[in-house]
């Protein structure tokens, strides 16, 4: 996508995502209550299910302290597999719990194993919530053998499996997109979970992502590295990342099995892996704790990409920046500033700033434009900002939210 399409992009019907029907050929979902989460009623454990063997791709935190199922994961994925399916719980993160907090993670997954009747190898797992805490292995296992007993009773529900991994989100999040190719229809499908501790390079969030494509482990996996990097890796909410992170690509190959799969396809199958994460990534922003509204900020005319994803990136993570735009206030020296302090040499007195269509710097002065309607323009709920820094042909993007009040309740009082 270029400039002009991202700035339009709105993301995908999550509503159409959630249907039983919209999932990929040869998968299903299950989610449950266990007891895990203390939030009263709340579903907390579920399984990302292929019911054929499938190849799999993973990325993850990148932050030094790692959660023990993220550990685990990447360990297993630098096998071929084949792999099965993904194990996911909230209400806590089996972070920072020692060599506990990995036998859990492990004997979660010999219990599946053993209920799905397959081996535990075949299985990934992924947990999100506090930090520090175990696991209650009551409850753990109570809901393992639940999930087992619903795949056996093909109770699907991809709703439940949605909802079961979110924490702080508002709402569920959820994208697909389709392409076609030598006579079949491929589904690429996706869900997500994140509101805070969300930041560029893999330290945002859970996502499990199925497609009934079959391709090899490799075209698997520089596809996922590739859409990441033009998707999560642009979005941030607060700066801050967390320690169980994981993205999971599961292909199955229901539909068609390629061994070695032609440029076509390829790049039919990268355009729609990209659009269900850029959808998610999206979604995760808007649903930002405490946030209000959006902001894309686009960086064009930089010598290089690496140059202007840091400055789009910088701009982002700028406090002041996201408390404006929380006020709908259309101060562009705080985006300016922040531009300034990026690290990344350009010329002011060359570039130009907008505010949607609505130009409010260029070569070095204010424009005159109208305050009160450029006001009335950030109150919606996506704000596109756009710098053109007039020195090259390269451009970015990055995403993020406002910072509100509520963001700062929210965090004040997460354990408490």
């Amino acid at each position: 996508m270029d400039v002009e399409a991202l700035s339009a992009f709105q993301g995908g019907d999550v509503s159409e995502a959630l249907r039983e029907n919209a999932l990929p050929a040869g998968f299903g979902l299950y989610g449950r209550r266990c007891g895990i989460s203390s939030v009263e009623g709340k579903k907390d454990i579920a399984l990302f299910y292929s019911f054929r063997p499938a190849r799999a791709a993973g990325v993850f935190t990148t932050n030094l302290v790692k959660a023990a199922p993220v550990r685990l994961c990447q360990k297993r994925l630098k096998g071929k597999g084949p792999f099965r399916g993904v194990l996911i719980n909230s209400g806590c993160a089996n972070a920072c719990t020692g060599a506990r907090g990995m036998k859990d993670a492990e004997d979660s997954l010999k219990l599946l194993g053993k209920g799905l009747d397959l081996d535990a190898d075949q299985l990934l797992v992924a947990s999100t919530g506090v930090i520090g805490r175990f696991l209650p292995r009551e409850a753990l296992e109570a809901g393992v053998k639940g999930l087992a007993e619903d795949v056996a009773a093909n109770l699907v529900s991809v709703d439940n499996a949605v909802r079961s991994v979110m924490t702080t989100d508002t709402r569920p999040k959820a994208a697909r997109a389709r392409f076609e190719f030598g006579g079949n229809t491929f589904t690429v499908w996706g869900c997500a979970k994140g509101a805070g501790m969300i930041h560029p390079n893999m330290a945002t969030m859970l996502s499990v992502v199925l497609t009934d494509a079959g391709l090899p482990q490799k075209e698997l996996h520089d596809s996922l590295r590739w859409a990441v990097d033009r998707s999560f890796n642009r979005v941030t909410v607060d700066g801050d990342t967390s320690t169980n992170d994981s993205l999971f690509l599961l292909a199955n190959g229901a539909v068609k099995e390629f061994s070695k799969p032609p440029k076509k396809l390829l790049d039919l199958f990268r355009s729609a892996l990209h659009a269900v994460c850029l959808s998610l990534s999206v979604q995760i922003a808007a649903d930002g704790e405490g946030a209000t509204r959006t902001a894309w900020i686009f960086v064009k005319g930089a010598k290089t990409e690496a140059a202007a994803s840091k400055l789009a990136s910088t701009v982002a993570t700028s406090p002041l920046f996201k408390t404006a735009l929380n006020g709908a206030d259309p101060n562009w020296g705080r985006v300016l500033a922040a531009l300034g302090r990026a690290g990344v040499p350009f010329d002011p007195d060359k570039t130009e700033l907008r505010f949607g269509d609505v130009v409010v710097y260029d070569r070095g002065m204010k424009t005159d434009y109208d305050e009160k309607a450029l006001h009335g323009l950030l109150t919606k709920e996506k704000v596109v900002v756009r710098a053109d820094l007039r020195a090259g042909e390269a451009w970015s993007f990055a995403v993020t939210c406002d910072f509100s009040k509520e963001y700062v309740a929210i965090n004040a009082d997460y354990t408490t």
